[in-house]
């Protein structure tokens, strides 16, 4: 984990810039010795969204199957795309 103060994202932008591209990793920003702020490349927090709308989806799928929503095996879904496209 890398903490830099407020200072050094106003002084070192390009740097600091450099190091999230580099790690793929947030680094943390304080202001007056407190956290206040987290500095990521676009990359890394593009990245982060995408993992975090696929967990949604599939807490969603899972909420979704407790619920009672009908639930399909693989050979299921095999024998209804292959009946699909061969009368499709």
């Amino acid at each position: 984990m890398t903490i830099r103060p407020s200072t050094a994202l106003r002084n070192e932008y390009l740097q600091i810039s450099a190091m999230a591209k580099a790690s793929g990793e947030p680094i943390y920003i304080t202001n007056k010795g407190e956290a206040d702020g987290v500095f990521m490349s676009v990359e890394a927090f593009e990245q982060r969204e995408k993992m975090l709308a696929h967990r949604a989806s599939i807490l969603e799928a899972e909420l979704s199957r407790l619920a009672g929503a009908p639930t399909y095996s693989v050979e299921d879904v095999r024998a209804r795309l292959k009946e699909k496209y061969q009368n499709g």
